[in-house]
């Protein structure tokens, strides 16, 4: 039985995990920290639960098409609702919208409703884009293992597709193309954020993450994200994958034919494939040798990557009972944008500080199950920040508390009552992320996907060192929920290809 080796227990790994294992493969996790699911957690604070990585589940059907050709349905383990509307979105002159979920002809409808028919028709044609996009660019990058820009370019028809694509605008400049409406290029920019990059840098295709989610939808997972990976950590033990928690991987050891194991507590641990869930900064800088030559080209990708954006977050405990009249009524996903989006880019990415005025995303599950007694809301609120650089940028070590301070008292000028109810409060800094899961910085994707060519600047699948490979957000095709567990698939099936199996057929989309 060939033996498999994975370096933290995470999403990506995770996945990995138990399509090998239920291919008759052996395999062992070994994790840093006492829990698994890497960012992926939910927690609970006195009387509250909160999910502190992701806070939205897009393109749930990765993880049912995981668990369903593992063996198991995922709909018997986990109840997995599609929250309506997907997105409550708030301006700073007081304008809101409010996106149905799996619906864009009733989002079309809310546009016209509040900022006019044109308004609505450009939303339209964008999303038409974004389709387009989507059609011609999932396959060759984000179910394909993405190995060079040469190879890519030898694809059929991929230099007509190209055109299409746009490599060379940015999802700003996009945006600009088809709407002049302030509303709704700050919705578009939003999007960028979700792979930790600057809208004004990243590619246009990121557009597809927007028809992505209103086309598959927004979903929650009864009791907490979380809990998904709880879920997918049982499914693992069920097929005979070993866990070893509490024990990190010093080296990943390697000779001439490739790598060889993992050296732990001084002990030299030997199997067939090693798969890295770690950040790739570490899995290449840190966990293999320098010597290792092999490891050159990956060391200059991530030199020359922008690391992607990091996030402050609050998890506030409300309790309704503390306050007379009616609390305000939140939906599950909200947004809230400042008068000036712009400047939020240029503090994070050019002036690398805390941004003055943020964007400020509130996720309020109606959930009963993740509150211990009627009238109590559990708040997971984040804003977008720099990663923590002491040498080079902003030291999130220094103050924070002043930061989570001014961020509750935006929340009470934007009338939401949290100082009246506050129940219990704790907040995240990228210095308590870096700790916490090893991205280091607190970048939560790795890199970002700043520049034409950041989808070639992440780490590859599979590494230029035989039997080593990578998976997780800092890995290709990216970071959240749905890619990650895409990564794990990739790599499983191409190890399960080299013992002469045959990898099954997609089945989400």
């Amino acid at each position: 039985m060939r033996k498999v080796i994975i370096v933290g227990a995470g999403m990506g790994g995770m996945s990995a995990a138990a399509r090998l294992a239920r291919a008759g493969l052996s395999v062992e996790i070994y994790e840093a920290s006492s829990r698994t699911g890497g960012k992926c957690q939910t927690e609970w604070i006195g009387d509250y639960a909160f999910d502190t990585g992701p806070s939205l589940l897009t393109l749930p059907a990765v993880y049912r098409d995981l668990f369903k050709k593992t063996g198991k349905r995922l709909e018997l383990v986990k109840e997995i609702q599609p929250v309506d509307p997907a997105f409550a979105y708030h301006f700073a002159d007081g304008t809101s919208l409010d996106f149905a979920n799996l619906s864009l002809p009733k989002i079309c409808t809310e546009i016209d409703r509040v900022l006019g028919k044109k308004a609505g028709d450009e939303f339209h044609a964008l999303m038409q884009r974004a389709e387009a996009m989507w059609d011609v660019s999932r396959t060759p990058f984000i179910e394909s293992e993405l190995e060079s820009i040469p190879k890519l370019l030898r694809r059929k028809g991929f230099l007509k597709d190209l055109k299409l694509i746009s490599p060379f605008q940015t999802l700003d400049s996009i945006t600009h193309k088809y709407s002049d409406n302030p509303y709704l290029q700050k919705i578009i920019k939003r999007y960028a954020t979700y792979t930790g990059s600057d809208p004004r840098k990243a590619p246009a295709v990121l557009l597809t993450i927007a028809f992505v989610e209103i086309t598959f939808g927004a979903w929650h997972v009864s009791g907490g994200i979380g809990t998904l990976a709880e879920a997918l950590r049982d499914r693992c033990l069920e097929l005979g994958v070993q866990f070893h928690v509490n024990t990190p991987v010093e080296k990943i050891l390697t000779d001439e034919n490739g790598a060889t194991g993992i050296l732990v507590n001084g002990e030299a641990i030997e199997a067939d494939y090693i798969i890295s869930n770690a950040d790739s900064e570490l899995t290449f800088n840190a966990l293999l040798p320098q010597s290792e030559r092999r490891a050159k080209r990956e060391r200059k990708k991530l030199r020359h990557a922008e690391k992607s954006l990091s996030g402050f977050s609050l998890l506030l405990g409300l309790d309704n009972r503390k306050i007379d009249g009616t609390p305000p009524v939140m939906n599950h996903h909200n947004v809230y944008f400042p008068e000036d989006y712009d400047r939020e880019f240029d503090q994070v990415f050019d002036q690398s500080e805390p941004v003055d005025d943020p964007t400020i995303y509130i996720c309020a599950p109606n959930d009963l199950s993740m509150v211990k007694n009627p009238g109590q809301e559990a708040w997971f609120v984040l804003v977008n920040a720099p990663r923590h650089d002491p040498e080079q940028g902003w030291d999130w070590s220094k103050d924070p508390e002043s930061y989570a301070k001014k961020i509750i008292a935006k929340l009470d000028a934007l009338g939401l009552r949290v100082s009246e109810r506050l129940d219990v409060m704790e907040f995240r800094t990228p210095h308590d992320l870096e700790h916490l899961t090893g991205a280091p910085g607190g970048s939560i994707y790795g890199t970002s996907s700043n520049g034409k060519r950041a989808a070639f600047l992440r780490a590859k699948n599979k590494s230029d060192i035989p039997n080593l490979y990578s998976v997780g957000g800092s890995a290709h095709p990216g970071g959240g929920l749905p890619l990650v567990g895409i990564s794990g698939e990739l790599v499983a099936e191409s190890i399960i290809a080299l013992q002469g199996g045959v990898g099954v057929a997609k089945d989400y989309h």
